[in-house]
């Protein structure tokens, strides 16, 4: 038998979850709960979750209803089943299986300006976060990632990957989980426009993404926003989707 002390599975009140549940979209109203929970403290981080049975008992709800909701949180990286112990809230998120953030993104990406928008508040603001946090390992990392687009184009091998290393070289250097995960779901949005940059500009992207870096590790606050304000106008001219056209003329 074993001697290693196993997590009480019911360290959480169930009370903290509330009464029983109307019958429409239980799991739904089961996964506001627990987040309600989350954002009280009344569940933390490391917190292993009332049992199946309990919650189908406290709750008055449908062990089926139970399983949808624990299965969802775990699609989105917010719990972790561990068997013969059970429901763990995460102590950091992780990978989700699926990301509700980014298909949000992607589907209100209709309007290429907003993307534009979005991109030339949201790219200096987190390179000026990692400015201030970058280790030495992150900056071998973003000179690491230059380097490797300049060979690129001289064979002509360069991709969009190459011109994303660099973005998520700094993004990564902010050390802000959540930022990163923003700026991850930016650079999915954005992967088809840099590839086509990368077909048609490549030195020009290499040289804005030399300028950004030179003002990066010089500290400068103005020079950031100045190189991406100048990187923007050929992510701009290649950042284009379909139907753009019909969708630019709707009414604002």
């Amino acid at each position: 038998m074993s001697l290693k002390r196993q997590p009480e599975t019911n360290p959480t009140n169930t009370t903290s979850f509330g009464d029983s549940m109307e019958r429409s979209s239980v799991a739904l109203q089961l996964l506001e709960r627990i987040k309600s929970a989350l954002i009280r403290g009344d569940l933390k981080p490391g917190d292993y979750l009332p049992s199946e049975t309990e919650l189908t008992h406290s709750l008055g709800i449908g062990k089926s209803s139970v399983r949808e909701a624990i299965k969802m949180l775990q699609a989105i990286g917010i719990v972790e089943v561990k068997r013969g112990q059970g429901t763990m809230i995460r102590r950091e998120p992780g990978a989700p299986l699926v990301d509700p953030m980014a298909f949000g993104m992607i589907l209100a990406r209709g309007m290429t300006r907003d993307v534009l928008e979005f991109r030339l508040m949201f790219e200096p603001a987190y390179t000026l976060q990692a400015m201030g946090s970058a280790t030495a390992e992150d900056h071998r990392r973003i000179q690491q990632s230059i380097d490797a687009m300049e060979e690129a184009i001289s064979s002509g091998a360069q991709t969009s990957q190459h011109d994303i290393a660099f973005h998520r070289a700094i993004l990564h250097s902010t050390h802000n989980p959540m930022t990163i995960r923003v700026g991850e779901t930016l650079l999915q949005l954005i992967e088809a426009a840099l590839e086509t940059s990368m077909r048609s500009l490549p030195e020009t992207a290499l040289k804005d993404h030399k300028a950004i870096y030179a003002a990066f590790k010089a500290g400068d606050s103005t020079g950031i926003h100045a190189a991406i304000t100048v990187s923007s106008e050929s992510w701009e001219t290649n950042l284009t989707y379909d139907g753009e056209s019909d969708i630019s003329a709707a009414p604002r």
